[in-house]
């Protein structure tokens, strides 16, 4: 029963806040088709030179040459969700952080739309099946999230906002800040898991991929 709550509580947070969150996602969405487009604009030297890069990589994992252990990789990327994750909340309390918001939810956009771009582009159907199983797999999870944390963050920031500057805006900011804070911080939670994938599952999978190659 608290599980079904839990979902009708996100739902109605969602409808209520439809707006924001139809935006952000739209930004986000753009971003990934900007980044696709953008492979195109790369000179042949620098996609060649980047393609390169790329098949050594392969070969390595596909030899198990690879040094990074999937501990190290486990902890790195919990630590870069953590950076970017934290530096939205920070921009979400500081009231000129909108568009800065804005930029980095389409930039995120913008690194998944090119690495999927340019694996399809460089390898045609082998290039989709391996984003698909290195880049799919944990962005399940991260891209709602990074949604998320962006319209919390915007929304927060707009409520700052008429706080500080708008007459008749008498209500406490503090119960609001904690409670951006603790759903930020399940939201950061959340990451762990898709750290796990990306550490442990999307190279094991990658890895398979490959060997049919």
């Amino acid at each position: 029963m608290k599980r079904i709550e839990t979902v009708d509580q996100i739902i109605t947070h969602i409808k209520q806040r439809k707006s924001v969150y139809l935006f952000v996602s739209i930004l986000f969405l753009m971003g990934i088709i900007f980044g696709a487009f953008l492979v195109n604009s790369i000179s042949l030297t620098q996609r060649h030179d980047l393609f390169q890069y790329l098949s050594q990589f392969f070969h390595e994992m596909n030899n198990g040459h690879i040094d990074t252990t999937a501990n190290e990789l486990f902890v790195a990327s919990i630590i870069h969700y953590s950076k970017y994750i934290g530096l939205l909340w920070i921009l979400g309390i500081s009231m000129i952080g909108l568009p800065l918001i804005f930029v980095l939810l389409f930039m995120k956009g913008i690194v998944i739309g090119f690495t999927v771009g340019f694996l399809v582009n460089q390898m045609g159907a082998q290039g989709f099946v391996i984003a698909f199983v290195s880049v799919f797999p944990q962005n399940i999870i991260l891209i709602p999230v990074f949604i998320a944390v962006g319209c919390l963050s915007v929304r927060f920031c707009m409520r700052l906002f008429k706080h500080t500057f708008l007459k008749g805006q008498h209500e406490p900011i503090f119960p609001h800040f904690l409670r951006y804070t603790l759903i930020i911080v399940c939201l950061l939670a959340l990451t762990f898991i898709a750290a796990f994938f990306e550490a442990y599952v999307a190279p094991a999978l990658l890895k398979w991929t490959l060997s049919l190659f």
